[in-house]
């Protein structure tokens, strides 16, 4: 296995450092109490991150009804997790350059985080955290493709899975996309289970066992949901039974609040 490459190793350069509006949303986050019209404000300083938001929410996935012509409105009808998880969305994408082999990637973070988020929500479970944990889950894989995309391009192509494609990194690079998913989360400031969620995605979701000794398993087992729901949603009550006794989670209610979520997605794709 080659070594790891120095500048994958010091994350100065293929980490991104998290934008400055990302930086004073989090600060807003971080307070008891969020001052919505700041958050809204904030938003709008951007007008590129404003009118992604606004794109993004005014999209089928999230059903609302009319459509949202401010920032304040999205706020109002959504709430601030969502609209901030929006931004961070929008913010993780701007750091990268634009791709066609990434779309998919963004893509499916969007609806992992949507789902992670709102399965928390319905079990009460770190919701901001678990949609964070579900955006940033493959964000590692385009810190690699910008890092060097003549090798990894054909790499994301080929792989079959995660677990061969983590094997090809290891290979290529010395290091693969779940640990550098993990350590651009440190480096933006996520919360550690969000970061532990990400780091362990991979082999949560081909295995179904939880990490032991990481702070709330929880948000591993609605990656775990989420992954089912996205990839083969026969195989949810399955994958429900073998995760939520290690996340101390009542199953039934696992059961329950995955469907839920699943079809509030699906009334709002319908409309």
């Amino acid at each position: 296995m080659p070594p790891i490459d120095p500048k994958l190793r010091s994350l100065n350069i293929d980490v991104p450092a998290q934008p400055e509006a990302l930086v004073k949303l989090s600060l807003l986050l971080a307070e008891d109490d969020v001052n919505l019209q700041a958050l809204a404000r904030l938003i709008e300083s951007d007008m590129a991150l404003a009118s992604a938001v606004l794109k993004a929410v005014n999209s089928s996935l999230y059903g609302l009804k009319g459509r949202v012509q401010s920032v304040q409105q999205a706020v109002t009808y959504l709430g601030t997790r969502e609209v901030a998880a929006v931004t961070f969305e929008m913010g993780l994408r701007a750091v990268f350059p634009p791709a066609p082999e990434l779309e998919p990637l963004w893509q499916r973070a969007s609806v992992r985080g949507l789902l992670m988020g709102r399965i928390g929500q319905v079990l009460s479970v770190d919701p901001w955290g678990a949609h964070s944990a579900g955006l940033f889950e493959e964000c590692g894989k385009a810190v690699l493709f910008k890092h060097s995309q003549a090798i990894y391009q054909p790499m994301l192509a080929s792989a079959a899975d995660d677990t061969e494609l983590m094997y090809l990194e290891h290979q290529a690079f010395g290091v693969s996309h779940d640990l550098l998913g993990a350590a651009l989360c440190e480096s933006w400031g996520l919360a550690a289970a969000a970061v532990a969620s990400v780091r362990h995605h991979v082999t949560v979701n081909a295995t179904r066992e939880l990490p032991p000794q990481v702070p709330r398993r929880s948000i591993c087992a609605l990656s775990a949901l989420a992954n089912a729901l996205m990839t083969d949603p026969d195989s949810l009550e399955e994958v429900a039974r073998a995760v939520a006794p290690q996340a101390l989670l009542d199953e039934t209610l696992v059961l329950r609040g995955a469907r839920k979520v699943k079809q509030q997605i699906e009334d709002a794709e319908a409309r």
